[in-house]
């Protein structure tokens, strides 16, 4: 489902909104109508807004549905490429049929002025690096993942796993599997040891945090936690690199500039934790999550996994 803006709330506008909204099959969902005409009815934004309902809606594309005024037009379709956003546009026709193929929606032709080339072949390479890698891993290590829960319920009165909502691509949350390694009391604990937080912006996490078992320091120094994840792996809700996914209440702390790295599946490793782990900054991690977004190939992926190894083995984990 493609989420969408269109520019330009007339007729045209509205009519293909209440076409979209009435087609779900057609894979598109309008986010909102911008127009700086003063126009009667609610739900019109202004068009300064174009970037901050972009991000807050994980928009992929804009349409302009005239009338068309070219410094606007000319404005949108540069604040479009800027934030990597397909733009579309419904062409005064004078009347006339075109005489090319052009995409129509409720018998509205559309041309495009501005596409995102996706990398499609590599990722559906990664997709079945994922399935591959996350597969075997499973199948190989189930010795020791039984084992591992084994040891988490004899540690303390619990589930062996522990599943919590997170932050997914787009925002759409997902529940995160994860080994236990705190007391089943930890969320309610939570709250009371705010104060002693020691990551910068919505990013929780303390030293010594009293909530953590014995088998879960174990555990978390050799991010054997994480091992659960392999099943989001393959559900495909994460890839095994990628940004981290956050919880649902670091993610509601986000302001605007931190919603781009939300534009990828999170991820069981990535940038941030082969590079800067122990960085308390949430600045840092996430200008390395954007510095990945913009710079992702395979390769990187492979070094990631090969760097995430060797941190693993050193037992740096917290």
């Amino acid at each position: 489902m493609r989420n969408v803006l269109i520019v330009g709330a007339g007729g045209i506008g509205q009519r293909l909104a209440k076409h979209l909204a009435a087609h779900p099959e057609l894979g598109r969902s309008v986010c909102g109508l911008l127009d700086d005409r003063k126009l009667p009815g609610k739900g019109v934004m202004h068009t300064s807004d174009l970037a901050e309902l972009a991000r807050a809606g994980f928009v992929d594309e804009v349409i302009l549905a005239g009338p068309h005024d070219r410094e606007k037009t000319l404005w949108v379709v540069r604040a479009a490429q800027q934030l990597r956003l397909d733009v579309k546009m419904v062409p005064d026709l004078f009347g006339c049929e075109p005489t090319r193929q052009t995409e129509r929606i409720a018998g509205i032709p559309l041309i495009c002025l501005h596409e995102e080339r996706l990398p499609v072949a590599g990722l559906l390479m990664k997709r079945m690096l994922d399935v591959a890698g996350a597969g075997a891993a499973l199948i190989l290590m189930a010795p020791v993942l039984a084992l591992l829960a084994i040891l988490v319920r004899l540690d303390s009165p619990g589930p062996a796993l522990y599943t919590a909502l997170r932050a997914g691509r787009k925002g759409r949350p997902f529940r995160c599997y994860k080994f236990r390694t705190m007391v089943r009391s930890a969320d309610t604990l939570k709250e009371g040891l705010r104060e002693r937080n020691q990551r910068k912006g919505p990013f929780f996490k303390v030293a010594d945090d009293p909530r953590i078992t014995r088998v879960g320091r174990l555990l978390r120094r050799y991010s054997l936690d994480e091992l659960p994840q392999l099943w989001n792996v393959l559900k495909g809700e994460m890839s095994l690199v990628g940004p981290r996914p956050h919880p649902l209440d670091d993610f509601s702390a986000y302001s605007i500039e931190h919603l781009p790295r939300l534009d990828v599946i999170p991820g069981m490793t990535g940038l941030w934790q082969v590079t800067a782990r122990q960085n308390p900054s949430f600045q840092a991690g996430m200008d390395l999550d954007i510095e990945y977004i913009h710079r992702w190939s395979l390769g990187m992926d492979l070094k990631i996994l090969l760097k995430t190894a060797a941190v693993v083995l050193r037992g740096s984990g917290e």
